[in-house]
């Protein structure tokens, strides 16, 4: 009968760490692509002000140029009308001469007066062209003027459009960056995260089947009672076989992972929320978390593990997992956690 429920037990698969494994791997998954997307955002959004900037500039020329050109429309107008007053008044003076010089023709008694008149009147006559002559040479000078305005504004349109075709371009490379990135980050945390469920089914596989060691949603759990002894941080022989297990299984996993994945173990230390004696080795439960993540890691190193892929983090009693002050709850929290994740 015992051997029939041990091969029962054996039997049985926990698919709830795989569950919370594959909840916690989709989560970050989702935090790391909404931070991208932040981050394309901004760059968009700066993208964006720029152009604004630079299209208010432009609108603000057209629409200097465009009271320019009024002003330069109605000049125009008021000179043809003066053109218009002289023509009438030089076609005035000529009906006059030409009535003088009948009146000349038909009587010489008033010769004289007439001729005089007629002198006047040509005089008049040739000042009224000179006006003329010159308000026709302004309104030719304005005529250029609105011309060239003209071809500028046309330079500004063709400089707008340009700018907004420009930024339509970055817009649609912006968007077609992103995509790119997203495929290209969801493969890496898809691969980060085949790795590390090869490495926890290893570590499964090889340590024994204790109640003390477990998986907690992406982290390999040790409590502290089966590596060290109580106020200590010195591995004790339990805890250096177990560590030695680890330390072949992750040896075995790094020839695995392509080295483009820049991946690191980190080891973090915790305690319960009791304080130690001043008495002690240790003055406080920061001190005795950073001790024991670091005995763990210079193990590791020993054992042939790269230093450089391993990382000692104390977080004291500032991280349960258990609530509450009862024995079984501060059992729970005095833990070591492993961890497989990308620098």
């Amino acid at each position: 009968m015992p051997l029939a429920r041990n091969r029962r037990h054996q039997r049985a698969v926990d698919y709830w760490p795989g569950f919370v494994d594959a909840l916690s791997t989709l989560l970050i998954a989702i935090m790391f692509i909404l931070t991208v997307f932040v981050v394309g955002q901004f760059i968009l959004s700066r993208e964006i002000s720029g152009r604004d900037e630079v299209l208010a500039r432009l609108n603000g020329q057209i629409n200097e140029l465009t009271q320019l050109l009024a002003l330069e429309k109605g000049s125009n107008q008021d000179l043809q009308d003066s053109v218009a007053n002289l023509q009438a008044s030089l076609a005035s003076a000529e009906g006059e001469r030409t009535r003088l010089q009948a009146l000349l023709s038909a009587g010489a008694g008033g010769q004289d007066a007439a001729k005089q008149q007629i002198g006047t009147l040509t005089q008049q006559l040739d000042e009224q062209k000179q006006v003329s002559d010159r308000a026709l040479s302004q309104v030719e000078l304005l005529n250029q003027q609105i011309a060239a305005l003209r071809s500028q504004i046309a330079a500004v349109e063709a400089a707008l459009q340009a700018s907004e075709e420009k930024d339509q371009t970055s817009q649609t490379k912006i968007a077609d960056l992103g995509r790119r990135l997203n495929v290209a980050l969801a493969a890496r945390v898809q691969e980060l995260n085949r790795y590390r469920s090869d490495f926890f089914g290893r570590l499964r596989e090889i340590l024994s089947d204790r109640d003390n060691i477990r998986v907690v949603g992406d982290r390999f759990v040790f409590q502290s009672e089966v590596l060290f002894p109580s106020g200590g941080a010195d591995l004790n022989p339990d805890g250096q076989t177990e560590m030695a297990k680890l330390a072949a299984a992750l040896l075995d996993l790094a020839k695995e992972i392509p080295p483009e994945i820049n991946w690191v173990l980190r080891v973090d230390g915790h305690t319960d929320n009791v304080a130690l004696s001043g008495s002690g080795r240790y003055r406080d439960n920061w001190e005795l978390s950073s001790a024991r993540a670091i005995s763990v890691v210079k193990f590791l190193i020993a054992q042939g593990v790269p230093a450089d892929r391993l990382v000692a983090a104390g977080f004291g009693e500032f991280q349960p997992i258990a609530p509450g002050d009862t024995p079984e709850a501060r059992a729970t929290n005095r833990r070591i956690e492993l961890k497989l994740t990308e620098k």
